[in-house]
C-alpha cells in the first residue's frame, strides 16, 4: 500500500478532488435523509473524562484539561445515549482519534483520525435500527450513482458493480455462522472474539452486496451493547460489511440502559465503574432505551469510490505511525 504524499500533491490531485466530491455527496445525502425522518443533528464533544473503551487494539489519547485527565474521543457512543434526554432521534458527524497499532498502517482500512456518522434512536429495537441503516446506506449509494457519475468515472469505479448493492435486501449471518465459514476457508477465527480484520476481508471478498453480521458473543464488545434475553451470552448487536473485500463499514446495537447491568458489565471488563461517573449518573436517572450505529465516513467513501486505501478518502490523512500535517 502506498502512503499519502505531501498535502499539496494530495489536495491538487484530480483523484482527490473526485473522492472529496463523492464524500460531500455522501454527507449531503446523510443529512437530508435523516433530517427528513425527523432527526436532529448535534455537535459531538471532542474531549471528555472518558471515551469508548471498546476500540479494539487502539490506544486512547490523554489531554490535560485544567489539571484533569481527559480523553480525546475514540467514539461518541456514551454521549449519543445521553443526547436522547434532549431528542428522541439524533445524529452526529463525529471526529474520532484512535492510535491504532502500527501494523494497521498497511491494511488500507485504518486511520488514526477519522469521522463517524453516528445515529441513535430512543425506543428503537435492533430490527428498527437495521431497517434505518439499510435505507440510509442504500440512499447514499443511489444518490452517488445518480449525482456523481462523472466523479465515479474519473476514479474508474464500475457503477454496475456498485449498483448491485441496491438489487436486494442486505444479507445477514450470525457471528457463529461467520466463524464457521471462515474456518471452512482455512482462517483460524476465534468463536469468542470479534471477526478479525483478515476475516472480514475474506468474507467481504465473497460478497457482491453489503451484508450484516449479528449476535456477537458477550465479552467481545463494549458494555453498552445489550445482552439478548432470548440468547444469553450473545449481544443484540451487528456489523455491516461492505462487499468486494472492503470489510467493516459500521457497528451498532441495541443499548444497555439498566444501571445495575451497566455497572456489572463494566466490572466484567476489568474497569473501574468510578471512571464513568457522569454516564452512570445519567443511567441512574433513566437514560432512554435505544439502538444506534456508527458508520465510518472514510470507509464508506472508500467503498463507494472503489479506492485502494482509506487514506485516499481524507483531505488530511493520518495513517497510523506516519507523521503528517
Amino acid at each position: 500500500m502506498t502512503l499519502p504524499p505531501d498535502p499539496r500533491t494530495h489536495l491538487a490531485s484530480g483523484t482527490t478532488r473526485a473522492v472529496l466530491r463523492i464524500q460531500h455527496r455522501i454527507l449531503d445525502t446523510v443529512r437530508a435523509h435523516l433530517t427528513g425522518l425527523g432527526f436532529t443533528e448535534l455537535l459531538p464533544p471532542i474531549i471528555g473524562p472518558v471515551t469508548d473503551p471498546g476500540a479494539r487494539g487502539a490506544k486512547q489519547v490523554d489531554v490535560d484539561y485544567y489539571g484533569h485527565r481527559y480523553k480525546l474521543m475514540t467514539s461518541a457512543i456514551l454521549y449519543k445515549q445521553a443526547a436522547l434526554f434532549a431528542f428522541d432521534k439524533i445524529f452526529f458527524i463525529a471526529p474520532n482519534i484512535r492510535l491504532e497499532p502500527l501494523e494497521t498502517a498497511h491494511t488500507g482500512r485504518h486511520l488514526a483520525e477519522f469521522h463517524q456518522i453516528d445515529v441513535e434512536v430512543a425506543g428503537a429495537s435492533r430490527s428498527d435500527i437495521l431497517e434505518l441503516l439499510e435505507s440510509l446506506v442504500s440512499r447514499v449509494i443511489e444518490q452517488t450513482l445518480h449525482a456523481e457519475a462523472a466523479a465515479l468515472g474519473e476514479l474508474g469505479r464500475d457503477s454496475a458493480v456498485l449498483g448491485k448493492a441496491l438489487l436486494s435486501p442486505f444479507g445477514r449471518r450470525t457471528h457463529g455462522e461467520a466463524v464457521d465459514r471462515l474456518r471452512q476457508l482455512g482462517h483460524d477465527q476465534s468463536s469468542d472474539a470479534e471477526i478479525d480484520w483478515q476475516g472480514e476481508v475474506l468474507l467481504a471478498a465473497e460478497a457482491e452486496q453489503p451484508f450484516l453480521i449479528t449476535d456477537y458473543p458477550k465479552g467481545s464488545r463494549g458494555f453498552y451493547d445489550r445482552e439478548s434475553e432470548q440468547l444469553p451470552g450473545f449481544l443484540r448487536n451487528f456489523d455491516l460489511i461492505a462487499p468486494e473485500g472492503y470489510g467493516e463499514l459500521c457497528s451498532g446495537s441495541e443499548r444497555e440502559n439498566d444501571y445495575r447491568k451497566i455497572v456489572t458489565r463494566i466490572r466484567e471488563t476489568g474497569e473501574n465503574p468510578a471512571k464513568y461517573e457522569w454516564y452512570l449518573k445519567a443511567a441512574r436517572e433513566g437514560i432512554p432505551a435505544s439502538a444506534g450505529f456508527g458508520i465510518g465516513l472514510e470507509r464508506l467513501t472508500r467503498y463507494i469510490a472503489g479506492l485502494d486505501s482509506v487514506w485516499q478518502a481524507s483531505a488530511y490523512p493520518k495513517v497510523p505511525g506516519v507523521p503528517s500535517p
